[in-house]
């Protein structure tokens, strides 16, 4: 495929051999440790031996320090296709970083070498293994690298072919090629099979080649197992200007496993009783050669960033004035956007998510990625494993989309800030497609996660400082209505709830947030005129819970607490509430979202769907009794 290129370069047979050795060592260590663990993927492993080897031990591949896997000056591999993780491991395993005989831990409860790669492991910078996204976060590595850090590092990235169809792969591949990514060289492991069936083009390898061109990169083709033509490829990638390269490798699964290779039905499975045979084979591969193997250091000055915490000066908003807390949120990103680490991405949604007042001051530090909310949360992925904070916009229903995509930023313990706006039916007349009334629950599923729903803008602003603030995955949600100040401008804040209306007098604890916080207020006040009295607590943090604040309200107030949420029931505040006093002796009643919204004026549709400031006295004259 690639012979009249790989002639240009000087190396004889004899020194490939080498690498060719290092190859079917790294097919010997795949099987040994998936025997050991019985599970795993050796087949996968072998399709890219010679791939592993060329880039981690000729100057073509990376340059790293094998000691200093975090050194921000390494160049940097995803392995998107992770259940191929052994072969990584034991890549790393034979720099020197760890024995080889931990290899065989594969699997194992206490052992960090995972079925696929986790950053518990420090040579790993994201969790890859749900396929599709390793290129994304990819994307975000070599963005922040060439246009944030302007260093001249590389970032590869190793595809498996089932993968890429995958739509999440194409819109990485667009956004590549549209920032011109030249430092980004994706690999793309044409092995012909996938699980249970051929992959879709198997190999016709033009099919790829042609639709990543399409895609405005350069690509080559080679064979795979030739080391030379990989050599080749990768020296020419490295030098590639204006745009990313992607080299589409015809590989065999199991290549070199005698009876296994290109054979259906061996994926995922350890060799068993087959495996002596096929390393009796590969250790017969092996040939004399005096050449020794080592890693190419890189030669960057480029230090880590700093870890002080974000602090962003206090709001100035005019007492009784009303403003949207999607206005307030691009205030305080513009305000935290004074610390060169914070990083802004959007959807084409930043002139109504109001990130556009980063944008419009720190364009520098925007990265604007259209309508591809998938590759989006990825990208700011990549950019958080450099050091950076990204603070992501979008609707807050167009999060769902990526849902994926945010469960494995957490896996990857990305330190990455998500603002959804124009939530739940009070955005009115754009129905129900444009409410996200499931983000609350999405969110408060994630690991370790922040959730915080502001509901006034002093607030709302605030938020932006906790969520930086917060190492891990954050969420801000943010509403389209424009609502009164509730709170003063020197107010701080911590992740727990606020007692915004009480008295001696009150019989129920009542809990907003958002818009129904307001709703709940002017609830209050009418009920309050016929002799009725309510405490208001606003749950600006729906994760965690504050318990404190709300078992001793209601206590104060009869044990009895009523939500009222612009959310499904299902993983919003209620049940958030429901389940952090289930073991008390506390009665908990419900106003939620409970059927399908459709369009219509934003007060027609909290009445409708009895979130409103009437439904609220209705439901605690109810309660009351």
């Amino acid at each position: 495929m690639f012979s009249n290129l790989c002639r240009l370069f000087s190396g004889t047979s004899a020194s490939f051999q080498a690498y060719s050795n290092l190859a079917a060592k790294l097919r010997i260590h795949s099987i040994e440790a998936t025997c050991a663990s019985n599970s795993g993927h050796p087949t996968s492993c072998s399709s890219i031996a010679e791939i592993i080897s060329v880039l981690f031990f000729h100057p073509s591949g990376m340059h790293y320090f094998p000691n200093d896997p975090k050194n921000p000056n390494n160049d940097k591999l995803v392995l998107s296709k992770g259940h191929a993780a052994p072969i990584l491991y034991a890549a790393w395993s034979e720099a020197g970083l760890f024995p080889t005989e931990n290899l065989k831990t594969l699997r194992k409860i206490n052992s960090d070498l995972e079925g696929h790669p986790t950053p518990r492991l420090n040579f790993i910078d994201i969790a890859t293994g749900s396929l599709g996204q390793g290129l994304s976060a990819a994307c975000g590595m070599a963005y922040s690298m060439k246009n944030f850090e302007k260093n001249t590092n590389k970032v590869f990235t190793i595809l498996g072919d089932a993968e890429c169809a995958e739509g999440s792969v194409w819109e990485a591949m667009n956004f590549a090629s549209y920032y011109k990514l030249d430092n980004l060289i994706a690999i793309m492991d044409i092995n012909r099979l996938g699980q249970s069936d051929p992959t879709m083009f198997q190999h016709d390898i033009n099919q790829y080649k042609n639709r990543v061109e399409a895609f405005g990169w350069n690509v080559i083709v080679v064979d795979g197992h030739c080391v030379e033509e990989v050599v080749a490829a990768l020296s020419l990638a490295r030098h590639s200007v204006g745009k990313p390269t992607a080299i589409v490798a015809k590989t065999f699964k199991g290549k070199d496993f005698v009876g296994i290779e290109n054979l259906m039905n061996w994926h995922g499975k350890p060799l068993g009783d087959q495996a002596g045979k096929v390393i009796a084979h590969l250790k017969g591969l092996i040939k004399p050669t005096d050449e020794v193997l080592k890693p190419t250091s890189p030669t960057g000055t480029a230090v880590a960033e700093s870890k002080n915490p974000f602090v962003i000066p206090p709001p100035n908003y005019t007492a009784n004035s009303k403003i949207a807390t999607r206005n307030a949120y691009g205030d305080g990103l513009k305000a935290l956007g004074k610390d060169p680490r914070i990083v802004g991405l959007d959807g084409d949604t930043k002139n109504s998510t109001m990130s556009i007042f980063f944008q419009q001051t720190f364009p520098d530090r925007f990265i604007e990625c259209f309508v591809a909310e998938q590759n989006m949360i990825g990208t700011a992925l990549g950019t958080s494993v450099r050091g950076k904070v990204p603070f992501l916009s979008t609707f807050s229903a167009f999060f769902t989309r990526g849902f994926d995509q945010v469960r494995l930023a957490a896996i990857s313990e990305g330190n990455v800030k998500f603002a959804g706006s124009h939530c739940g039916v009070s955005i009115g007349e754009d129905g129900s497609s444009q409410m996200g009334l499931e983000d609350i629950s999405m969110f408060r599923s994630i690991p370790g996660s922040l959730v915080l729903y502001p509901s006034d803008a002093v607030s709302a602003y605030k938020a932006v400082e906790l969520a930086a603030n917060h190492k891990g995955v954050a969420y801000i949600r943010t509403s389209r209505p424009a609502t009164s100040i509730i709170y003063a401008n020197t107010q701080e804040f911590e992740a727990k709830s606020y007692v915004v209306r009480e008295s001696n007098q009150d019989r129920i604890t009542v809990v907003g947030a958002g818009v129904t916080l307001h709703e709940a207020i002017k609830a209050s006040q009418i009920l309050e005129k016929q002799g009725i009295y309510i405490r208001v607590v606003d749950m600006f943090s729906v994760k965690p819970v504050d318990k404190r604040t709300l078992l001793a309200c209601a206590s104060a107030t009869g044990k009895k607490v009523l939500t009222v949420e612009d959310h499904y029931v299902q993983g919003g505040i209620f049940e958030a509430v429901s389940g952090t006093l289930a073991q008390e002796d506390v009665r908990v009643w419900g106003l939620h979202v409970n059927e399908l919204p459709r369009s219509g004026l934003a007060d027609e549709l909290l009445e409708k769907y009895k979130i409103s400031a009437n439904q609220i006295v209705i439901k605690v004259k109810e309660i009351l009794g």
